[in-house]
This record gives C-alpha cells, structure tokens and sequence, in this order.
C-alpha cells in the first residue's frame, strides 16, 4: 500500500524541528568547547546557531514592522544578540534554543486542536460508486464529483461519503463525529445522513442532497475556521496591550543598559547585561498565548463532542451565564406525540391491544405513538380496514372496532358516555389530544397522548442548577395549561405559555433586565428572534438545519439535554483556565522582572524561567482537550 505523502503543515513541523534538534546538538557542542579546557573556541558552532536560529526570529520580527508593531520575537532577536556581545554567546544560544523549542511546542500542542476538527473531514472517504436507474454500480469517482440527486450504496462498516437521504433499507448509523452520540441511530427511508458517519449495520442507498463542498460536516470545519477569527476579549485586550507593552520594554532596556553606567552606578559590560536579562523576563511571550491555548482548545474540545461555539467571544460570554431559559416543544420535550394515559372499564392492554392493531395500516401521526406504547403485545389481524377522513379507521378484529372522534361514534350509533366528554375536556385543557374507541355497542374508552417530556430533562435541569445557573424559566407558544403540566416536575423558577415569538424576546429582555446573562435554548427556527434577544443563543438538535446553524451563538448537533450543560460547563472551565494563564503569566512576569531589576539573575537561568512559563500556559490551556 501506498504511504500517504506528508501534508505542507507536516513538512513544516518536521524541519522545524530538525532545525530545533540542530541547534541543540551545536549548542551542546559550543558548551563543552566553552567548558572543556584546551579545546577550540566554542564560537564557530554558536555562530552556526545563531545563522540557523536567526531565519525564524528575523522573519517574525520583519513581518510585525511592516505592520507597524514591534513583536516578542524581536525582543528575544535583541536578547540573543545582547548575550553575544557582552561575550557570552552560550547564553545567547541556550536562549535560541529554548526561544526555538518553545515555539515548536506551541504549534504542536496548538496544532492539536486543529486536528480535532480537520480529523473530521480526514473521516470522509474520497470516493463513492453512483447507482444507475437499475441498481447497478458505476465505477468510483471523487466524493465532489456527485451532484444532488445522485444516489449511492454505503454497504455495513463504510463511512457514508456525502450528506444525503436514505431511499431505501435501514441500519443503524454512527454519528458521533458529527453530534458527539455514542450509540448508533436507527436511520431508514426518509431519514437524513451525514458524510463522515458510520454505517455500522444493515444496508443503505443513499441520495445525494448536498455537494460535498457543502456538507454538514464541511460547515463544521468552515464555523470553527471562523470561530479563530472571533477572539475572546481577553484575547482582544492582550493583543491591543502587546504592541505598547513591548516598546516600553524596550525603551525600558535602553535606559537600563544606559543610565547605571552613564551615572556612574555600574560599568558598561554588567549594566548590559542585566538590560539583556530584562528584556528576556520581561517579555509577555506566556501571557499572549495564555488565552488562545485555552480558548481554541475548549472550541475543539466542544466541536469533537457536537457543540459549536462561533468564536472565543461566545465561548467566554456563556461561561458567564447564570439564567437559561428553554422553549418547550421539541427542546424540553421529544416534540412527538406519545402515549399518556387510558381512560376505560375493560382490560387496557386489550384496548391497546384492538387500537394498535387497527394502526397498523394507518398513516395519521398518532399511529406511531400507539404502536410504540403497544410494544411487547401481540397484534391481532385485521379484516376489512377502512379509513374515513375526518372521522378515523375500522375493521374486524374479530368483531368490528373503531378508533376516532365522535363523528365515528355517531356513524356506529353509539354514545359517548358522560365521564368520557369530562375526562376528555380534561386532557385538551393540558394540550393533550384524544381519541375515541368503541364497538357497533358503545363506546369503550378513549386514550390520550402529549408530548412527553425527554428522557432525564428534570435530572439535566438540575446539573443546571449545580453547575451555578441560579434561574432557569420556560418560554413556550404552547397552551399555558399544557405547559405548567409539564413542567411540575422539572423545579423551574417560572413557565410563560402561550408566548408569541415577540412576546419571547420581551420575556427574555424582562429576565435581562438586572444584569443577569441569559442563554435562550431553542430549535433554531421559531425561536430565532428570542435567541437573538438573548446574551447566547443555543440551538439544540440542529444537525442538518441550516437556519439553526446560522442563527444560534452555539449550536448542539445532537438532540440530547446533557448537551446544554456539558457547553456551560466546558465555557466556565474555559474562562477559569483562561484567568489561571493570566493571573500566572503576569504574576511570574512580575517576579522575575522585580529580582532582576534588584538582585539579578543570570541569563542562562531568566531564559529558562521565561520560556517554561510559557510552556506551562499552553500545557494548562490544553487540559481543555480532554
């Protein structure tokens, strides 16, 4: 098998570091001329360091001027070439090497969260075999060339190459490059796919619905690309503070390299020195990538796991959020009917029983909610199934049964019974819808169904709460009474029904009024304007929905609470990890400037003091990986 060639990223970080692994074995070299007695002098191989070591610097340094700033490179540039003319060349290139080193570290440890999103589009396999009207298979050809409309089989253990529509079969698919999910989903006829998931059984022919240019999987990558560009305002701050910072260290350089001897306090060769010590110390190289370690970092932590944050700025500002409101319909709950409650004086698993078997043929969408409460019992056959528009179904099971409203009670001449109509008023009072049946005799029971609250909401709720958001409210166009019923059990600080999507926004504006930070969860769609109205708008279960993509501040692929608190989470534990690089990046600054502006320290040892710090940033900032 052919070796994939390396990337241009990959060929850069392997000279980079053959030049770093170079520059160490002649330091080693100068240092143990320097040390050795009798033997040659140690400048020919640090020159050699300084001529390998000096290309980077010099261009880092050239690129910043153009642009009108003065970079951290130029200050280690100035440093180095301090070193070798107060006649210590060693300690110039010990800080080459580390300057080097460091460097090559942070593109590593840094480029770590750029692979945790390209990886994704890595999953998408390169070519796919279209189908021809009779099902046979053409021979491959690139994933790009398959326009909408083109359809392919994706066979069990193959990675579906393009977004598409499943046209016929089913298996269960893997998703969780997409949406972070760790258990396959059942897709088949109907349901959507997305490039780079898992067909891990059964078989599928797919549609194409996407050029592959415009996949989910490709907006993914496209959002976090951009997110980079969004910078957190610590970030913001820093990069405005570096500029004017690095020229008063350097003015401060020259007046410590000048003053003490011009005043008589310190001959010329130590006052230079102790400037070069200054400037290494003194340069902010740890507190200007504290915060973007931390912070794309926490961005492909959240993208790996299904949660997209638009930038450094969103990021940080939900860290921040104490209120969460949520929509109801197809957030808190599955946004499907099911099965709530039966209401008869016969057996109710054979009312089940009869209204499932009849729902067998049907296509209305209920059926499915009965069928699936119907889970476990045996169906009976039905004769003479019949449909009638507006009324409901019947047919023979044996005798004959019918489900519906009472427009088909009447049509079999049958009462509803009076505790029926009330218990039936009941239900409709909580959003609940219900249906009738009976026999040719009279009418047996009635069952309703609602919208059911997801699996574990009041337990996702509470981590909520743990995790420090004091208020959380429901905000739902629903009918008031359906939505208090449904949100007794969830603990919440306040339900508004019946909510306009205007209205919405004045609720959120209402909630934002004293001070708090409020993130609106919604689908994305209806609740777009109340998102926007919101410090962070969070749309849940948006994969494949372009407008929850484009609307939301964070987007959750997958349909799955938890997700709502695992983003909170991530975004608190990014903005502590982001203060933690700050508070030590600037104190450790701090202390080695203060005992090399009184005591001194040698060069040798400032170098590595600075340099590990910034290690440690970094090292700390990608914790959030994990």
């Amino acid at each position: 098998m052919m070796q994939a060639s390396p990337t241009p990223r990959n060929r850069t970080r392997m000279a980079g570091f053959v030049r770093t692994l170079l520059i160490l074995g002649l330091t080693l070299v100068g240092a143990a001329l320097e040390w050795i007695p009798g033997t040659p002098s140690p400048w020919i191989p640090l020159a050699v360091v300084y001529l390998i070591g000096a290309g980077p610097i010099a261009r880092e340094s050239w690129a910043a001027l153009r642009r009108g700033r003065l970079s951290v490179d130029a200050l280690m540039g100035i440093a180095a070439v301090g070193a070798a003319v107060v006649g210590q060349p060693l300690e110039g290139a010990i800080l080459i090497f580390l300057f080097t080193l460091s460097n090559e570290l942070e593109g590593m440890a840094l480029g770590r969260t750029r692979r945790a999103i390209s990886s994704l589009m890595e999953l998408r396999p390169e070519e796919a075999r279209p189908l021809n009207p009779d099902g046979s298979e053409d021979p491959p050809v690139p994933v790009e060339d398959l326009a909408p409309g083109t359809r392919i089989r994706v066979r069990p253990g193959e990675r579906i190459p393009v977004d598409g529509r499943v046209v016929e079969g089913r298996g269960d698919v893997d998703q969780s490059a997409i949406t972070g999910e760790a258990i396959p989903i059942r897709r088949e006829t109907g349901d959507d796919v997305f490039a780079a998931t898992i067909l891990s059984g059964g078989s599928l022919i797919v549609e194409v619905t996407r050029p592959a240019s415009e996949s989910l999987v490709a907006r993914i990558i496209a959002l976090v690309e951009e997110a980079r560009e969004n910078q957190a305002p610590a970030q913001t701050f820093i990069d405005r503070f570096a500029h004017p910072y690095t020229l008063v260290v350097l003015l401060t350089t020259t007046a410590v390299a000048l003053l003490p001897p011009l005043l008589g306090w310190a001959g010329w060769e130590e006052a230079f020195y102790r400037a070069m010590t200054l400037l290494v110390v003194a340069s902010p190289c740890a507190l200007i990538i504290s915060t973007p370690a931390a912070i794309l970092s926490g961005i492909a932590n959240g993208a790996r796991n299904g949660v997209l944050f638009k930038g450094g700025g969103i990021l940080d500002l939900l860290g921040q959020v104490d209120t969460v409101a949520f929509d109801k319909t197809g957030t808190l709950t599955l946004g499907r009917p099911g099965l709530e409650s039966i209401r008869t004086e016969m057996d109710p698993d054979l009312l089940l029983q009869w209204t499932a078997s009849l729902e067998v043929p049907a296509e209305h969408h209920l059926a499915t909610a009965v069928l699936d409460a119907a889970e476990g019992l045996t169906l009976l056959p039905v004769q003479d199934f019949e449909a009638i528009p507006g009324e409901g179904i019947r047919g023979l099971i044996p005798e004959r049964i019918w489900v519906g409203n009472e427009a088909m009670a009447a049509r079999h001449g049958v009462e509803v019974p009076d505790s029926l109509h009330d218990w039936r008023e009941s239900e409709g009072e909580q959003g609940r819808t219900v249906i009738l049946v009976g026999t040719d005799r009279e009418t047996v029971g009635a069952i309703s169904f609602g919208d059911q609250l997801r699996p574990g909401a009041a337990e996702h709720l509470q981590a909520l709460r743990a995790g420090g958001i004091r208020r959380i409210v429901i905000l739902s166009g629903d009918h008031p009474a359906a939505v208090r019923s449904q949100a007794a059990g969830l603990e919440v600080d306040q339900v508004d029904g019946g909510l306009l999507p205007p209205q919405k926004v004045e609720a959120i504006r209402a909630l934002s009024a004293g001070g708090s930070r409020v993130a609106m969860v919604g689908d994305g769609v209806n609740d777009a304007p109340a998102m926007a109205a919101a410090s962070v708008g969070i749309a849940m279960g948006a994969a494949g929905t372009d407008v929850a993509i484009e609307t939301a501040d964070v987007v959750l692929m997958a349909d799955d609470l938890a997700r709502v608190s695992y983003a909170l989470d991530l975004a608190r534990r990014s903005r502590r990890v982001v203060r933690q690089n700050v508070y030590f990046s600037v104190g450790w600054m701090a202390a080695l400037v203060l005992v090399t502006a009184t005591v001194g320290i040698p060069l040798s040892l400032a170098v590595v003091a600075h340099e590990g710090s910034t290690l440690l940033v970094v090292l700390n900032g990608l914790r959030l990986l994990r």
